[in-house]
């Protein structure tokens, strides 16, 4: 019997709007599992509250729909949004949600932002390229950093909220094989512990703690 030849091992397919999608409504769904008191907690080892915290995470999904949003998307800078603090060591913000209508609004907030970013993905040809400082990126790489993004403050959240999080394992293989071409892959790679080593926020075996770390948000190959 002839050997079979060996296979280079797939990739896991490209970072898609609808795993953004999955993303945003598995976070929403867990995030309305929280305490009405607890939002005003620290979310994880974050300096920021909890609410701060989903403030913080709808901006950024915000901020990048923005990027992709000009016919000519800037790849030198932001579009100039004012982005300021509410309070001396508060998250940096274009977005803020009003308190007055409590967390079920914040969500909402943050669920209009996360849809702002899959509208642009889906509909920005996939040849645009438009700024971020961790390189200039495609639609597809701001799907990505937008996951990344709800999938470790989620953590941050679950964490200041006492709730349990742990993101589709395919998801979060796309986002590293996308953003984090350095990062331990493979059969034996648990792609979550993976994530939140890559992003800081825990222990891999036979690695380094991260003190500092970034993604590559530039087109693959």
């Amino acid at each position: 019997m002839r050997r079979q030849a060996e296979q280079e091992p797939a990739t896991p397919g490209p970072v898609t709007p609808d795993d953004l999608d999955q993303a945003v409504q598995l976070a929403l769904a867990t995030l309305r599992e929280a305490p009405p008191a607890a939002w005003d907690g620290k979310a994880g080892t974050l300096e920021w509250d909890c609410w701060e915290t989903v403030e913080h995470l709808a901006d950024d999904l915000f901020a990048y729909a923005a990027q992709l949003g000009p016919r000519q998307p800037p790849l030198t800078d932001e579009v100039p949004f004012i982005w300021e603090p509410r309070r001396p060591g508060g998250p940096s913000n274009a977005i803020h949600a009003n308190r007055d209508a409590g967390p079920a609004g914040l969500l909402q907030v943050l669920e209009s932002s996360g849809a702002l970013l899959i509208a642009m993905v889906r509909t920005a040809p996939p040849t645009t390229r438009a700024y971020h400082g961790f390189g200039v990126s495609d639609p597809e790489g701001f799907a990505a950093m937008g996951i990344v993004e709800t999938l470790v403050h989620t953590y941050d959240l679950a964490a200041g909220l006492g709730l349990k999080w742990t993101p589709p394992a395919d998801v979060c293989a796309r986002v590293l094989h996308r953003l984090f071409p350095d990062a331990p892959s493979g059969s034996g790679a648990e792609t979550w512990p993976t994530l939140l080593w890559a992003t800081g926020r825990g222990e891999l075996a036979g690695r380094e703690r991260l003190t500092s770390w970034r993604w590559n948000g530039e087109p693959r190959p």
